[in-house]
C-alpha cells in the first residue's frame, strides 16, 4: 500500500470513529475525544520510543512503574517535556478500556499526571492544561459513568486500532496528517465557527510558500492569529526542517483552539523546545515583543471583528500602531492585526496575511492605514483569490504581503480570482495555481488580465486604493459578433420572412376564391 493509500485508509478509518461512536454528542463537542485519544496515542508512543532508544530487548510498556528512578523521569522530562509511567502508556489503557469500571476517572487521573510532570520544568507552560478539553467527565458522555465508560472505551479502541503503525516507523506524519484531516472535517462541518480557526492546506500552502519565498533561512516563524496552527506546519511541510532555526510561534485568543495548536505541533513532531504557543487577545494583550523581529510571518485573522480600539487611548501610543497615526475602526480591526505583524517583522523577512477585501478600499482610517503602508513601501504584493475557498464563508478573501526590503517602488496587484477547482462544497486552489500565483509574484512582470506592477504614484493618486480589481482589467468574456455577418443573416432571414409572407397571400386568396 502506497503511502497515499495507506493515508486515504487512515482518514476513512478515522472519520468512521468520530461518526459512529459520537451517538448523540454533537459532532463539534464530540471532536475533542477523538483529537485528544489521538494525541494520547501519540505522546505514548513518542515517549515509549523515546525510552527504548532503538534497543530491541526493551519494551517500555511492559516495565513496572518501579523500576523508574526520579534520574530517569528528571532526564526524559528535561528531554522531551512530559513524563509516563509505563501503566500509563494508551496501549496499556486501551487493552482494558473495555472491561476498565472506572476508564473515566482513571483517564482523568493519568492526564492530570502527565501535566502536572511538566510541573517546575521549560516545558511547564507548553504542556500545561494540554488536556484540558478531554473532560472524561462531562455530561455530554452520558448521563451515567456506564455510559461514558462505554463512550470512551469506544473511542480508545477505534484510536487503538487506527494502522498508524509504530511511531519510529512514522516518518510519513500519518499521525499529524491524521489529526489535521479531523480538524478540517470538523472545520467544514462547524460552518462559520470552523472556519474560525483552520485554514485549508491549499490555502496555507500559498500563504506559507509567500512568506517564505526565497529565503534559504528564517530566524522564526510566527502567526498573531494562530488558530490550530494549520498556517505555521504548512511552513514545515514545504521546507526543510533546518531553515527554521528558532522554531514556531503563535498566539491564539480561543482556550480550546490554543490547545489544538499545541497538540497539533507535538503530533507534527516540533519538540515543545521549538514552538510556543500564548493564549491571549494579540491586539491588547501581545507576546512575544521580546523575541521580534521574524523572518516570516503567516496569519488568517478573524474576518472584521470588533476591537476597544480608541476607547484605550493608550494603544495610539502603542509602537505598534503609532507610526500608522490613527487605530483601525472599532467595528473592524483588520488593520490592526496587519499593523501587529508589520511590527514583528523583520528586516529581511515578508508577512503574507489573508484580509478581508473591504479594507482595501473603504475611507476613513483604513484609507489613512493605507496611505501610511504604500508611503513607506511595505506592501509588496496584493493578491484576490477565488470566493468559497475557506470553510464557513463563501466571500473571495485578499491576500496582502507585506515587506521590508523592496527594491522599488510599485506595488504588485495579482487577480487569481479564476484560479480555482470545485470540490465538494467548496473550491480549492491546486498546485499548478499556486505555482502559476507564485510565478508572477517572483518575475513581478505584467500579464494581461493577471497582473500589474503599479507605480507609487499611481497608487496614490487613486486615494491609496489597493484593490486587485482597480489595477487588474478583467478579461472580457462576452461573445465577439461580427455586425457585417449579423446583418447580411438578418437581410437573407428577412428576406425569406417575405417571401414566406407573399406564399401565405397567394395560398389565402386561392381558398377564399374556391369558397365564393
Amino acid at each position: 500500500m502506497t503511502s497515499t493509500q495507506q493515508r486515504a485508509a487512515l482518514q476513512r478509518q478515522i472519520w468512521a470513529i468520530a461518526n459512529d461512536v459520537r451517538g448523540a454528542v454533537d459532532g463539534w463537542d464530540f471532536k475533542q475525544y477523538v483529537l485528544g485519544a489521538l494525541f494520547y496515542r501519540f505522546i505514548s508512543e513518542n515517549f515509549a520510543s523515546y525510552i527504548e532508544a532503538g534497543d530491541d530487548s526493551i519494551h517500555y510498556a511492559e516495565l513496572p512503574d518501579s523500576v523508574i528512578t526520579p534520574e530517569i523521569q528528571d532526564d526524559a522530562i528535561k528531554t522531551k517535556g512530559y513524563f509516563i509511567y509505563p501503566a500509563q502508556l494508551f496501549s496499556n489503557i486501551a487493552k482494558g478500556a473495555n472491561n476498565n469500571e472506572s476508564l473515566n476517572t482513571d483517564l482523568a487521573t493519568i492526564f492530570a499526571a502527565i501535566e502536572s510532570s511538566a510541573n517546575g520544568y521549560p516545558s511547564e507552560p507548553d504542556i500545561k492544561g494540554l488536556f484540558a478539553d478531554f473532560d472524561t467527565t462531562s455530561n455530554r458522555l452520558g448521563n451515567t459513568v456506564k455510559d461514558k465508560n462505554a463512550r470512551l472505551a469506544a473511542v480508545i479502541k477505534g484510536v487503538a486500532g487506527l494502522d498508524i503503525g509504530q511511531f519510529e516507523d512514522n516518518e510519513n506524519e500519518l499521525f499529524g496528517d491524521a489529526y489535521e484531516f479531523l480538524i478540517s472535517n470538523y472545520a467544514a462541518n462547524a460552518g462559520k465557527s470552523g472556519g474560525e480557526f483552520f485554514t485549508p492546506q491549499h490555502v496555507s500552502k500559498l500563504i506559507a510558500q509567500l512568506a517564505m519565498f526565497k529565503q534559504t533561512s528564517v530566524n522564526k516563524i510566527y502567526d498573531p492569529a494562530c488558530g490550530s496552527g494549520s498556517l505555521l506546519l504548512q511552513a514545515k511541510k514545504h521546507f526543510d526542517a533546518h531553515i527554521i532555526e528558532e522554531g514556531f510561534f503563535g498566539q491564539e485568543i480561543n482556550h480550546t483552539t490554543y490547545n489544538l495548536a499545541r497538540m497539533n505541533m507535538f503530533l507534527h513532531n516540533i519538540n515543545y523546545d521549538k514552538f510556543n504557543m500564548q493564549l491571549g487577545n494579540t491586539l491588547i494583550e501581545p507576546y512575544f515583543g521580546d523575541d521580534k523581529p521574524f523572518d516570516a510571518i503567516v496569519s488568517n485573522p478573524p474576518y472584521s471583528v470588533k476591537w476597544i480600539g480608541s476607547d484605550d487611548p493608550t494603544l495610539i501610543n502603542d509602537d505598534r500602531f503609532a507610526p500608522a497615526g490613527v487605530l483601525a475602526p472599532k467595528s473592524k480591526a483588520d488593520f490592526a492585526f496587519v499593523l501587529h505583524a508589520l511590527n514583528y517583522l523583520s528586516s529581511k523577512g515578508r508577512a503574507a496575511i489573508v484580509c478581508f477585501p473591504g479594507i482595501f478600499y473603504r475611507g476613513g482610517a483604513e484609507q489613512k492605514i493605507r496611505k501610511y503602508l504604500v508611503d513607506n513601501n511595505y506592501v509588496e504584493t496584493v493578491i484576490s483569490l477565488a470566493p468559497n475557498l475557506f470553510f464557513g464563508t463563501t466571500i473571495a478573501v485578499t491576500i496582502l504581503v507585506l515587506s521590508k526590503h523592496k527594491t522599488d517602488t510599485t506595488t504588485q496587484f495579482i487577480d487569481a480570482s479564476g484560479l480555482f477547482k470545485k470540490e465538494t462544497n467548496n473550491n480549492i486552489l491546486t498546485d499548478a495555481h499556486i505555482e502559476q500565483i507564485m510565478a508572477v509574484f517572483d518575475s513581478k512582470e505584467n500579464v494581461d488580465h493577471f497582473a500589474n506592477a503599479v507605480p507609487f504614484e499611481k497608487v496614490a493618486a487613486n486615494d491609496y486604493n489597493l484593490s486587485v480589481s482597480s489595477y487588474v482589467e478583467a478579461k472580457d468574456t462576452r461573445e465577439v459578433i461580427d455586425i457585417t455577418k449579423l446583418n447580411a443573416e438578418l437581410n437573407t432571414t428577412v428576406t425569406k420572412i417575405d417571401q414566406l409572407r407573399k406564399d401565405i397571400d397567394v395560398i389565402v386568396a386561392e381558398i377564399e376564391g374556391n369558397e365564393a
